[in-house]
């Protein structure tokens, strides 16, 4: 059996971990007859990949936001281009990063059209500008997206979709607790804990921390003890910690912030896919995010959904309470949070949010009971493979 090459492209940190864990299930159907090559960051790497260039120059978000990067990531684009046509790979998996991955995509259709080309996670199309569908579907091959409800906007354009579920459902988030967690990271055993999560991109702390920062020291007016912690990536830990004003736990490591998660009674969360691993660990949050005043005012009359959470488009209600914009306030986020950090009994405001993010996780597991959204995904990587050659 020939060894088969896969080009990976993951262009940010939510990528990176899809990636890694399909790497793992590609690994685990290929066995020694699979190599990677492509672009990733330190969880792929941990798979074996050896990125072209740090991820960390494609995290950047917003239509005015990108304008001073066109340059540099119009030359990545090129590069990747090239590098795949030196890599002569089986198949071609771009994963996220619809700005980057695509102009990638359409790029080598042009001069290797019979490549297989196959995108991981859709562009929110039913979010906003549907027309996306029409247009990705003249240069992928194949789509794999995580979500129930978005298949049909792709076949009807005649492109080849599969549902594989959600990767946040073979985390094991609703493991026992650590118990040594608080002694590890010296917090009193009583102390109710926070969870901070600032988002993975530069832009998104330096916007976030300092109505974050605010609305903890309002909360800890009324709760003294309480002791926040802040999961987030190495190359903005030094950041987080130079701009806080206050003692926090920054945790580094995945398995540190999903003990964090368990020793959490609520989290303040940037909007994004870790409002999926803190439903699923049952962790009561308010979520809230805040972009460039111009970005905002150009997207606001094009975006189609009443939500942003992941939980409450699932649910399609709002379970978790979003504060966006002129609303991501620090008196309005306190206010959201201080229910969680009272005396909880069943049927309040904390035990009904848990109950209502287990029923919306139910609804990214993968179609396949006996296969894990990864296994599913390479799986159909799998095939498309073998039906090239």
């Amino acid at each position: 059996m020939k060894k088969y090459t896969i080009f990976l492209s993951a262009g940010e940190p939510s990528g990176d971990f899809l990636g890694s864990q399909l790497m793992k299930a590609l690994k685990a159907r290929l066995g020694k007859h699979v190599k990677f090559v492509g672009l990733g960051g330190a969880l792929m790497a941990e798979e074996g990949l050896s990125s072209l260039f740090p991820i960390e120059e494609l995290s950047i978000m917003g239509f005015v936001e990108v304008i001073p990067y066109i340059q540099r990531i119009r030359r990545r684009i090129q590069e990747t281009v090239k590098a795949i046509e030196l890599s002569q790979p089986d198949i071609v998996v771009t994963i996220d990063s619809p700005g980057f991955n695509f102009r990638v995509g359409k790029a080598l259709k042009k001069v290797l059209p019979s490549l297989p080309l196959v995108h991981y996670v859709a562009p929110s199309v039913w979010a906003w500008r549907k027309g996306r569908a029409r247009k990705v579907a003249q240069f992928l091959d194949h789509l794999l997206v995580l979500f129930p409800f978005e298949p049909p906007y792709f076949i009807r354009e005649g492109l080849p979709t599969t549902f594989v579920g959600h990767p946040v459902v073979e985390l094991g988030l609703e493991k026992k607790r650590d118990h040594s967690f608080r002694s590890r990271h010296h917090i009193a055993s009583k102390a109710p804990v926070l969870t901070l999560l600032l988002g993975s991109r530069q832009a998104e702390v330096a916007r976030l921390l300092p109505i974050f920062q605010e609305t903890i020291l309002i909360l800890r007016q009324q709760f003294p003890d309480l002791h926040v912690v802040v999961p987030t990536l190495s190359h903005l830990a030094a950041q987080i910690q130079r701009d806080l004003k206050f003692p926090v736990t920054i945790l580094i490591e995945p398995a540190e912030k999903f003990a964090a998660y368990r020793e959490s009674q609520a989290a303040l969360a940037a909007s994004g896919t870790v409002t999926l691993e803190l439903g699923a660990a049952g962790i009561p949050m308010v979520v809230a995010y805040k972009i460039n005043s111009l970005t905002y005012r150009l997207v606001r009359h094009f975006v189609k959904v009443k939500y942003v959470c992941l939980i409450n488009l699932l649910m399609d209600q709002e379970v978790v309470s979003e504060y966006l914009q002129k609303d991501c306030a620090a008196q309005k986020l306190a206010k959201g949070l201080e229910a969680f950090f009272q005396n909880q009994q069943e049927g309040t405001k904390s035990s009904l949010m848990k109950k209502q993010m287990k029923e919306a996780l139910k609804k990214v597991n993968p179609p396949s009971p006996h296969q894990s959204p990864s296994a599913c995904a390479a799986e159909q990587i799998y095939h498309i493979i073998f039906s090239k050659t």
